[in-house]
């Protein structure tokens, strides 16, 4: 996707949450706003100035967008910055599908170790044993999540040129895409 068609996305998201149709959208005049976007509509109808912060939240319930890889649409994102093609974003989405399951996993673990912890300590003595269950599970958790992020890296790479691999390399470097 083009990144001049975000803005426009935004817009017709904020028209459609807002219900408002008369005082959104190009040309409208909203107390005085100048003509072009006027101030558009967040979710439930509350108004967000142009150049405002993103409304839009996450799954994970954070601001901006971000998901787990740094951006709130990985395969898009990556497809546009890579310029990659149809054989090329099919094999990202089949890799980015398991390093997401792989992710949504580890959150079940570290929820069971969690709860392994408090089962812990809620005794009159402490549990030692069910203490080194969820440290053992929080281990092995994250020897899985090494692995497939491993998996993922080195899959990426053998389907990239140098080029891209450049280019990946940048926007991992430089903080845009988190891994």
């Amino acid at each position: 996707m083009h990144p001049a068609i975000v803005g426009w996305f935004h817009a017709q998201r904020a028209r459609v949450a807002c219900g408002d149709w008369s005082g959104c959208g190009p040309g409208a005049q909203d107390g005085g706003a100048a003509s072009g976007w006027a101030a558009s509509c967040g979710p439930g109808g509350q108004r967000r100035e142009p150049g405002g912060s993103d409304w839009g939240e996450d799954e994970s319930g954070g601001g901006g967008g971000g998901g787990p890889f740094g951006v709130r649409r990985p395969l898009r994102f990556l497809a546009y910055k890579l310029e990659l093609d149809d054989k090329q974003v099919a094999e990202l989405a089949r890799i980015l599908d398991e390093l997401k399951t792989e992710r949504a996993q580890g959150e079940v673990d570290r929820r069971r170790t969690v709860s392994a912890f408090a089962d812990a300590v809620t005794g009159e003595t402490f549990d030692v044993g069910k203490a080194g269950e969820g440290a053992k599970l929080r281990v092995e958790s994250a020897t899985r999540l090494r692995d497939a992020v491993m998996k993922a890296l080195r899959e990426i790479h053998a389907m990239l040129d140098p080029e891209k691999r450049a280019k990946l390399a940048y926007l991992i470097r430089t903080g845009t895409l988190s891994i």
